[in-house]
């Protein structure tokens, strides 16, 4: 849809619009929540825009309520400007497809539940809009995360990490047995992969076999990156903890992910999936114009088998 038609409130009316007749719990968390919660990056990033930001929650409990959920968060830019560090014209089209992630953990919970899973599953998009104004946040600002850890705003264009930052730390209140995040994230993934398989990360072994395995059986392909901890050298800020963008213009789908992992619990096995390179249909795929729905497929099946 359009970028002034999906804004975050009406990303949350449509995902409310999703779950009807099915046995899952909505919450949707204001600004004046989160602020609460001290959901510093969420409040940061959705400054600039006259839309207010919000926090989906959707619960699904399939099974005994004391075995461990599985939780999916899912990037929610409704649309991304770039902020004051503005994207080039060329780069600006499309980006209202950049809440593609947070639609496809929305619709692989709702296709989850439909199959009738026996499974305890919760999905968290952080919704905001990354519009450069008077009141946007700036190259060089100091968020707080949910978590005490401060960022280091380098470039108001690497928002997507910032709002998943908060989103990786609400998901430990519900002691997961997997987190994965899906996230429109780096055009760096596309440089490395191209248009036909989205960017894996995980430091767990058997998890990198069985997403590769099953992006094979469902046809949303993944292909792994590194995660090594050797490149947390490279987001560390100076006068923040951490900087929302690499020391270099190199491994920016790595820098990402690297950033990211600063925000995850080590209690529990984490999956990161840069979806950007899936983000619009191929002309060979014989499909609509538009959002290619990644990875809802691989999704379903993840839910499934895991």
């Amino acid at each position: 849809m359009p970028g002034r038609e999906m804004t975050p409130s009406s990303l949350a009316s449509y995902a409310k619009q999703s779950i009807k007749g099915l046995p899952i719990k909505l919450s949707v968390l204001s600004e004046k929540e989160m602020k609460k919660l001290k959901m510093g990056g969420i409040i940061g990033v959705g400054e600039g825009s006259r839309e207010k930001s919000c926090f989906i929650v959707l619960e699904y409990f399939g099974t005994d309520r004391k075995k461990a959920p599985i939780v999916l968060v899912g990037k929610g830019v409704t649309f991304d400007t770039g902020g004051i560090n503005l994207k080039p014209s060329d780069s600006i089209l499309g980006m209202n497809m950049d809440m593609s992630g947070g639609a496809s953990v929305i619709h692989a919970l709702t296709s989850a539940v439909r199959l009738k899973m026996k499974k305890n599953i919760v999905a968290l998009i952080p919704a905001v809009e990354n519009m450069a104004s008077g009141s946007s946040y700036r190259p060089g600002d100091i968020l707080r995360s949910m978590s005490g850890k401060t960022i280091e705003v380098l470039n108001t264009d690497a928002e997507g990490r910032i709002i998943l930052a908060d989103a990786l730390i609400y998901a430990k209140k519900y002691h997961p047995s997997l987190v994965v995040d899906v996230a429109t994230l780096t055009g760096a993934a596309l440089v490395a992969l191209g248009e036909r398989a989205s960017a894996l990360f995980t430091q767990d072994e058997k998890l990198e076999t069985l997403f590769r395995h099953l992006g094979e059986e469902s046809g949303d392909y993944v292909w792994p990156l590194p995660l090594w901890d050797e490149y947390d050298e490279e987001i560390k800020g100076t006068f923040g903890d951490v900087a929302n963008l690499g020391k270099t213009r190199y491994g920016g789908a790595i820098t990402a992910a690297i950033f990211l992992k600063q925000f995850v619990d080590k209690s529990y096995p984490w999956v990161h999936l840069d979806i950007a390179p899936r983000m619009t249909t191929l002309p060979d795929e014989f499909l609509a114009k538009g959002s290619a729905g990644a990875p809802v497929r691989l999704l379903v099946k993840l839910l499934e088998k895991f």
